[in-house]
């Protein structure tokens, strides 16, 4: 009897599909929204790195999270895992082509996340709003 699942970590990677088909918007929320994304794409930008040094990059991220995060950005293409032919060296995580090309939006998040700082972080009023 083959009841038994393969863990997670075995399947195939299979590409993620629009939560709404044929909205840009969507599709890009899908692929880099969500607390740790765009940082992650952040700091692979400045250098490849293994799983550990994006941990300490990234203190608040637990261990699962960060690796479902590192599978999605795979399995949309973002980042790409190189695994060494000897082991134990680890794993490295780099950013493709495709993931460069959201280096831009990145940036400017970053740039906004800045200026939004530098306002204040006192919550509107309901006469301001």
């Amino acid at each position: 009897m083959t009841d038994k699942k393969a863990p997670a970590g075995n399947s195939t990677r299979r590409s993620r599909t629009n939560p709404v088909s044929g909205c840009p918007l969507t599709a890009a929320l899908a692929a880099l929204g969500g607390k740790w994304k765009l940082i992650i794409l952040y700091w692979l930008a400045e250098e490849p790195a293994h799983f550990a040094a994006l941990r300490r990059k990234m203190p608040a991220i637990s261990q699962k999270v960060l690796t479902q995060q590192l599978r999605e950005l795979q399995a949309d293409g973002l980042v790409h895992r190189r695994a060494p032919a000897r082991r134990p060296l680890p794993v490295i995580y780099s950013l493709t082509a495709y993931g460069q090309s959201a280096l831009p939006l990145v940036d400017g998040v970053r740039r906004w996340g800045r200026s939004h700082i530098g306002r204040g972080t006192a919550v509107p009023s309901a006469r301001e709003i």
